[in-house]
């Protein structure tokens, strides 16, 4: 598997606010609804397909958990680029977003960041979203992030495109290097 190319991606986030289970999504396709916590981080490769060409992603998957939070730093190291998820129907994987941004922006050289919620499909179904889009959209500016998205892994809502989006932003910075 080779892209035009290559780059470090890290999926970060509190515990259960979906990291596991959009990857998994996202490089076989598939929905497991009942994933079990990631120790520590995860590893995938997989090849992403952008306006600029393909693009080869070595896609770090980040613990939630708190106890693992002391080792993330150096994970950060070489990452091009980050997804950042919270769950929308649990304001504290939100409220708990600043303490990531903080690990990844105070490890990482000014890497683009998309901030994506997640579980989509249950806001649809009738489940309220708990956390204020005021609030989304101030923490997106606030933070310099590049973007905020909404995705379902398990209807495959944005999942793709939060992918190609990612690393659309990773070429150009790579582009004005």
């Amino acid at each position: 598997m080779s892209g035009r190319y290559l780059f470090k991606l890290i999926i970060a986030g509190s515990g259960g606010s979906g990291k596991t289970t959009l990857l998994k999504r996202y490089t076989t396709g598939l929905f497991s609804g009942g994933t079990k916590m990631t120790i520590g981080v995860d590893f995938s490769v997989t090849q992403c397909q952008t306006k600029f060409g393909p693009t080869t992603l070595q896609i770090w998957d980040f613990g939630g958990e708190e106890r693992f939070r002391t080792m993330l730093p150096s994970f950060c190291l070489g990452a091009s680029g980050c997804l950042m998820l919270f769950d929308p129907l649990r304001p504290e994987t939100f409220h708990e977003l600043d303490e990531w941004i903080k690990i990844v922006q105070n490890n990482t050289k000014g890497i683009p960041i998309l901030l994506l919620s997640s579980k989509q499909d249950l806001i649809d179904e009738g489940h309220p979203f708990s956390v204020d889009l005021e609030d989304v959209h101030n923490f997106v500016k606030n933070n310099q992030l590049m973007g905020y998205m909404r995705v379902s892994s398990k209807s495959g809502m944005n999942v793709s495109e939060s992918f190609s989006n990612i690393s659309e932003l990773m070429i150009q910075r790579n582009m004005k290097k």
